[in-house]
């Protein structure tokens, strides 16, 4: 790895978030850490893209978010989550890589949280959980919530780890990591993929708390019960298959 290369990359998922974008990248300005930012739109149809252009064009900026530490690649149609995390982890030079959700459920007030077991040397994967540690969480949906701790039950018994938050979008590697763990999901069936390759590879894995502020439906919340059913599916079948 280059010696001029960033501490973190921080890989931004972006589907039609025109309102919260701006916010997101003023709070990833603003985190601690030598970083790298690296949005991937994923087929916005709702002025998002126009906002990505101005930023790369410099017509808009950031308070504290360096140019030239910015890269924003685009897919021409919307090819879901996975997809657009295996753009982004391809464009990475960090030590580090963090997944940040543009729909400002997460904070990055907690990467340090995220960050302290795999600076310390102790771990070579974290998971943010929203379901342990005591910290904030915003009351919303109870069959969520329910569904969440089935798909991290299932997940726990066929990879043999106890993981209270398999679901999360809040997940940091070591970069070593992630170039040895092809991802294949397109689409929500990333969580259980990873999870169950990290599993696999036998790599230490640690849990800390972090804050939450989930989103409604009415606020742009795009996850579905079909989702569901097909996260179940991945579940079963990264478990037992690559």
């Amino acid at each position: 790895m280059a010696s001029d290369s960033p501490l973190l990359s921080v890989v931004i998922p972006v589907f039609n978030e025109h309102d919260s974008l701006p916010v997101t990248l003023g709070r990833v300005a603003a985190a601690p850490y030598d970083k790298e930012v690296i949005i991937v739109d994923d087929g916005s149809t709702d002025g998002t893209v126009e906002i990505l252009d101005r930023l790369q064009g410099g017509q808009e900026k950031i308070q504290g978010l360096d140019p030239s530490r910015l890269t924003i690649l685009f897919h021409k149609g919307n090819r879901g989550k996975g997809a657009a995390l295996r753009t982004g982890f391809g464009a990475a030079h960090g030590r580090f890589i963090v997944i940040q959700d543009a729909d400002l459920e997460y904070d990055p007030a907690d990467y340090p949280r995220l960050l302290e077991p795999l600076i310390g040397g102790r771990a070579d994967v974290v998971y943010g959980t929203r379901l342990a540690g005591g910290a904030a969480h915003r009351v919303l949906f109870f069959w969520h919530y329910a569904g969440n701790r089935l798909f991290t039950l299932l997940s726990n018994m066929l990879t043999n780890v106890n993981l209270t938050d398999m679901e999360t979008g809040y997940k940091a590697f070591r970069m070593n990591v992630l170039k040895t763990m092809p991802i294949r999901s397109d689409r929500f069936g990333i969580e259980p993929e990873i999870t169950a390759k990290v599993a696999r590879g036998h790599w230490r894995v640690y849990e800390v708390g972090i804050s939450y502020s989930g989103r409604s439906y009415e606020e742009g919340k795009k996850i579905t019960w079909w989702d569901g059913v097909k996260a179940f599916g991945c579940i079963l079948r990264y478990a037992i298959a690559d």
